[in-house]
């Protein structure tokens, strides 16, 4: 069993990897189910192989790493180790992936195909080779088993319960939490935990010192929902309720011994010395509570072995040294509680204290003192990190960060807050910016724009610095007004102000000719598809206060912004005979639109027409057939134009005769085709066709067949 759960989580199909949200190839909902109680609560000190030594839950069991071949009840697997013949060792003949808890279940459902579950605290590494730093450990929920694809289920498992919808793959669901190389924490995050074990009351009884035999099937403990069984329900799809229950067992087999060790982390190791030459060492390093931590001895920094003192897992001494600390010296600490003794080492470095950390913004600078605990004839020296060597305040800082780290030569290090002086800012100056419409004329209104200017404003102010004198109106506006009474030049400056003070000036010069009309330029003639928007333009008219456009001839349309300089309207499509005719009063317009503008100034107007024409339509290809054994009309042909317009045939060389048919839609390659029964054409041998977008053809022979 052990062997077909772990080969489950290594081979088949592809793992998708996340740090929180559910991944997987079935889509999948973890459902909410009551509250959790329990969970993984801490991971241990790291052993010499770059894991943690073991993980707690919160019922305090804790359980460790199952790296090594020669334990059936805690294996990893032989495929795993680079030569399984030989011991486990780090870095050589490490597997390539283990377990602390490998927990399983696995079913043949009412339908008959095979259900498997796994739910692991696993290890291994990111690039799935052995390199230190790789080192990670997750969390590992994962569903499998042949379903039809659209299929929904929901599993209730020991971790929760998951609503899954069946893929091309069948269900296939992977949940990994905790896969960031370093970050043992995050698997504390997983769904995993607390740890399943037997359950007690049931025989036999787990073997001692493990959570079970993974070779043997048992009832367990531990589901933190209390759901210490799995079941399997096939879901509606669209309602979610039960249509089948498909299977339920509360047999697993779980893999997992508890730790003995407890390993030790040395979370500081600092060295102080003074002028003398002579100073201590200090050691802080953390394990269980109640285990013998003491420093080994070392001869070179002249102190023999020596125990910690310790309380609630904390662990700590002081050790004498004389002369200089030698670069790169090292200390080992060891539990020899443990059983083998676990050993860590860790570089000494001095104590970086920092006196002051303040930033002037007035003058840019950055003050920084700072003093090493290592104060022996050659002191390290002391730097702040992106700024470089402490020798005195660093200029022309003009944003700091918000800390400063000092680091030593002899690799302490401190991160402290900068503090900082000097005055409050405001903003920046704002900029003003002022523009005239050109081309003014005497007796015109005239626009000063200042609403380009820049930065924060409270005020505008305009004033007349040239010219014959005005009244200007919104003079503290971002806009302001005048009207000319005569031709010249008028001068105007603009200054905006705010928090920041105020703009340098900025004058705008304005030109104004002399009195006269205005010019209409209704724009150039235009060629336009009948159904088309049609933009007219008469902004090239000069002089001009107002502007009015009126439909001179053609089909009636609707202008919008029969006031603006830039009105348009839609051409109309041409009408068609109505069927089924005849249609004696029909008439064919295909007449162009003309347009007149009416430019208008307090010196005169005039007019100036545009002619917007429908662009010629052509019929190419036609064929027109008639069969009088069935009475089917046959029309087909293709117009150059390709806008979906309309056509319609009628009997006859006119197109106030019987209409054929429907109208029939212009294809996206032009093409179009009309096959109907009737009518009759009797003695009738042309027809004739007609479009929306005003094409036309008349009197076009029929061919009449059998």
């Amino acid at each position: 069993m052990k062997k077909k759960l772990r080969r489950l989580a290594v081979t088949a199909g592809v793992t998708v990897a996340v740090i929180a949200p559910l991944a997987g190839t079935a889509a999948a909902v973890v459902v909410t189910t009551a509250t959790r109680q329990g969970s993984l609560t801490q991971a241990g000190p790291l052993a010499e192989h770059g894991f943690p030594a073991w993980y707690r839950d919160s019922n305090g069991v804790r359980l460790e790493a199952c790296t090594t071949l020669d334990d059936p009840l805690c294996s990893t697997l032989p495929d795993e180790v680079p030569n399984p013949d030989a011991p486990v060792s780090y870095p050589d003949n490490f597997p390539g992936e283990f377990f602390y808890q490998l927990a399983g279940a696995q079913m043949t459902l009412a339908n008959g195909v095979d259900f498997g579950l796994g739910m692991d605290l696993e290890g291994a590494w990111a690039a799935e080779e052995v390199r230190d730093g790789d080192q990670m450990v997750f969390g590992r929920i994962r569903i499998r088993f042949d379903a039809v694809e659209g299929t929904r289920y929901r599993i209730t498992h020991p971790y929760g319960v998951d609503d899954l919808t069946a893929t091309d793959r069948g269900v296939n669901m992977t949940e990994d939490i905790g896969t960031t190389p370093g970050a043992f924490g995050q698997a504390l995050s997983s769904r995993v935990g607390p740890f399943l074990k037997w359950d007690p009351s049931i025989a036999p009884a787990a073997p001692a010192g493990y959570i079970g035999d993974p070779g043997v099937e048992h009832r367990v403990v531990g589901s933190p929902y209390g759901t210490n069984f799995v079941h399997v329900e096939q879901l509606d799809t669209a309602s979610g309720a039960v249509v089948a229950d498909l299977g339920t067992t509360d047999l697993f087999s779980v893999q997992g011994r508890y730790a003995t060790n407890s390993g030790v982390d040395i979370d500081q190791a600092t060295y102080t010395v003074g002028s003398d030459g002579t100073g201590v060492i200090e050691v802080y390093a953390s394990s269980e509570p109640g285990q013998s931590i003491e420093v080994s001895a070392n001869a070179a920094l002249g102190f023999r072995a020596t125990k910690l003192r310790g309380s609630n897992g904390h662990y700590y001494g002081r050790f004498p040294v004389t002369g200089s600390v030698p670069p790169g010296a090292e200390i080992e600490v060891v539990n020899s509680s443990d059983r083998p003794v676990a050993k860590k080492k860790r570089k000494l470095v001095d104590v970086v204290r920092v006196t002051d950390a303040r930033y002037d913004a007035d003058n840019g600078t950055l003050t920084v003192a700072a003093t090493s605990s290592d104060a022996d004839a050659t002191p390290p020296q002391l730097s702040v990190t992106g700024l470089g060597p402490i020798n005195g305040p660093f200029t022309g800082v003009l944003a700091p960060p918000a800390a400063v780290t000092v680091t030593s030569s002899s690799g302490g290090s401190t991160t402290v807050p900068l503090t900082g002086s000097g005055r409050a800012f405001v903003p920046d100056l704002p900029v003003a910016n002022a523009v005239a419409v050109a081309g003014a004329v005497a007796g015109q209104r005239v626009t000063l724009d200042g609403a380009g200017s820049t930065g924060a404003i409270d005020a505008y102010s305009w004033t007349q610095t040239g010219g014959p004198a005005v009244i200007l109106t919104g003079a503290a506006t971002p806009t302001a007004s005048f009207v000319a009474t005569q031709a010249g030049t008028y001068d105007f400056r603009l200054i905006v102000s705010g928090p920041g003070g105020a703009s340098l000036p900025v004058t705008v010069h304005i030109t104004v000719t002399g009195a006269a009309p205005a010019v209409a330029r209704a724009g150039a003639d235009q060629s336009v598809v009948r159904g088309r928007t049609v933009a007219l333009d008469g902004s090239a008219s000069t002089g001009a206060e107002t502007y009015q456009w009126r439909q001179v001839s053609g089909p009636a349309v609707t202008l919008t912004g029969a006031t603006s300089a830039k009105p348009t309207f839609a051409y109309p499509a041409l009408t068609l005979p109505a069927a089924p005719g005849p249609n004696a009063t029909y008439v064919y317009n295909n007449d162009p639109v003309v347009l007149e503008l009416t430019a208008t100034n307090p010196a005169g107007a005039s007019t100036s027409r545009v002619t917007v024409r429908p662009v010629a339509e052509t019929f190419t290809g036609l064929t027109v057939r008639y069969r009088t054994g069935n009475n089917e009309w046959r029309i087909s042909g293709t117009s150059n134009l390709l806008a979906g317009q309309r056509i319609t045939a009628v009997l006859g060389g006119t197109l106030a005769g019987r209409v054929v048919g429907t109208p029939a839609t212009v294809d996206a390659a032009g093409a179009f085709s009309i096959r109907v029964t009737g009518p009759n054409p009797g003695t009738i041998r042309t027809l004739s066709l007609v479009s929306t977008t005003g094409g036309q053809v008349l009197g076009f022979p029929v061919t009449v067949t059998n």
